[in-house]
């Protein structure tokens, strides 16, 4: 991995990062359970922004059992592997499916879950690809 980063030296900086970074760790835990809403990406945005806004919060979430390791071979590969995206768009899919199928008869909603599950599958299938290590 490389050095660690070093925090923003705007104290007002650091501040809008951190409310950014807290608000993207957010989503992503709401991705976790909402159908389409992808986790991966905000949680790296999340990463992001605490490393130039507090060391000690991006620590910690490179130190945490779920997010860690995903972060770190983030850090180190800027890519996820073949396996990774497919289980990721996988089960985007399976949820969004569940859900349009509990929404019928109503097209807008499902319109919406169709229309996020496309935006969170592409944003993941945009990510770099690496070979298993």
């Amino acid at each position: 991995m490389s050095e660690a980063p070093t925090p923003h030296r705007s104290r007002l900086v650091r501040g809008l990062l951190w409310v950014a970074g807290s608000l993207a760790l957010v989503l992503g835990l709401i991705g976790v359970v909402l159908p389409g809403l992808p986790t991966t990406p905000f949680v790296l945005l999340a990463a992001a922004c605490y490393a130039k806004a507090s060391p000690r919060l991006h620590t910690w979430l490179l130190n945490h059992r779920l997010t860690g390791p995903m972060l770190r071979d983030w850090e180190s590969d800027r890519s996820l592997t073949r396996r990774s995206k497919a289980i990721a768009v996988g089960s985007m899919l399976l949820m969004v499916s569940v859900s349009i199928w509990h929404f019928q008869g109503r097209p807008v909603v499902q319109l919406v879950l169709l229309v996020a599950a496309a935006i969170g599958a592409g944003v993941v299938l945009r990510i770099p690809t690496r070979k298993p290590k």
